[in-house]
């Protein structure tokens, strides 16, 4: 805690103000409540509801999948009543428009003067939290003015550059059964999201729990948690969480270890096509400090790197025809690098 508000001092960024260790400590409990929050409507999912709040943290976005009647929405929809933010959502069809999300000009009259003018109406990108639904059953014109949107923060129509609002958190949902007339995301746009998230089906005791609870007439209040400046500060909290240099070395060989021609597993060079590039990395070091902090520690050890490395490299990992015919998962890869690569011994 200390190293923290010493960086702060250090620094002396504008957006993080200095806190004493009690404000702080209050803070960061702030993520367990949320979590706490949503579990009022949410049943199980536990795993995935820390991952959607990590990447909130970390300031990425999240790639949700599964199939229908798990509560993708649902869960969307709950954590941003929980936060105190603006929140929309897009219904993503094959004839939706950029201008449809990002917003489009319109001609007016000043009643005073008579003059015409033109004025940008802005789209429901310009909000918070954006659920963009079912993302892969848009064509790629409507997919790369969201993904645009996502990496740049802002939106530029008619030669001007609108700013998206802070925090700007995208919780995009994909099925993945139904293929026929979807357009697949490609891998370099994949690659914006911070976290892919896949979601299962509940236990047997967890599904008995979601049908009694949802089939009667009692409603859970969801009472806002967190508002935008303090997510703003945590996101700020989570780049100062420390991180050692073996451990970063680690991160490195993890990565270079997916690609093919860089790497000693025998088990990629068989199954991968393609590996992870740096951005990879980047996502790595950035979730496992913010499950750190979630977990109530200032500094990252191995438990957090091998925990966030599935959802990090899931999407960034690129199987070949053989893998795919023989439904071997990126998920595998990650299995047997973790047990391939050597862990520094400090931290084993």
């Amino acid at each position: 805690m200390r190293y923290i508000e010493a960086q702060y001092r250090h620094t002396k960024k504008s957006t993080v103000l200095e806190r004493s260790e009690s404000n702080l400590k209050i803070l960061i409990n702030k993520i367990s409540l949320l979590k706490s929050e949503i579990q009022k409507v949410i049943v199980g999912q536990d795993v995935i509801i820390e991952e959607m709040l990590i990447a909130l943290m970390a300031g990425g976005h999240c790639l949700l999948e599964g199939v229908p009647g798990l509560a993708k929405t649902l869960m969307v929809r709950t954590m941003s009543q929980a936060l105190d933010l603006s929140f929309r959502r897009i219904q993503f069809t094959p004839d939706l428009m950029p201008t449809d999300i990002v917003g489009t000009e319109i001609l007016e009259e000043d009643h005073v003067t008579g003059k015409r003018f033109f004025k940008f109406n802005k789209g429901p990108l310009f909000a918070n939290i954006i659920l963009a639904d079912e993302v892969n059953r848009t064509p790629p014109k409507t997919q790369s003015a969201l993904l645009e949107a996502m990496q740049e923060f802002e939106v530029t129509y008619g030669g001007q550059t609108y700013p998206l609002d802070r925090p700007f958190f995208i919780l995009a949902t994909q099925n993945p059964i139904e293929q026929a007339g979807t357009y697949p995301l490609p891998e370099a746009q994949l690659d914006r999201f911070l976290l892919y998230i896949k979601i299962g089906y509940p236990t047997a005791a967890e599904e008995n729990q979601i049908l009694s609870s949802t089939t009667g007439s009692k409603k859970a209040v969801i009472n806002p948690i967190i508002g935008a400046e303090e997510i703003k500060e945590l996101q700020a909290i989570t780049r100062e969480v420390s991180i050692s240099d073996d451990l970063i070395t680690y991160v490195s060989e993890i990565i270079r270890a997916t690609r093919p021609d860089t790497t000693t597993v025998n088990f990629v060079k068989e199954w991968v096509r393609w590996g992870a590039g740096p951005r990879a990395g980047q996502a790595l070091i950035l979730t496992a400090k913010a499950r750190a902090l979630f977990k109530g520690r200032y500094a990252v050890i191995m438990e957090d790197l091998q925990a966030m490395a599935y959802p990090v490299l899931r999407h960034r990992v690129l199987m070949n025809f053989k893998a795919e015919a023989e439904n071997v998962s990126s998920d595998k890869v990650t299995d047997e690098l973790i047990k391939a690569i050597s862990k520094p011994k400090a931290n084993i």
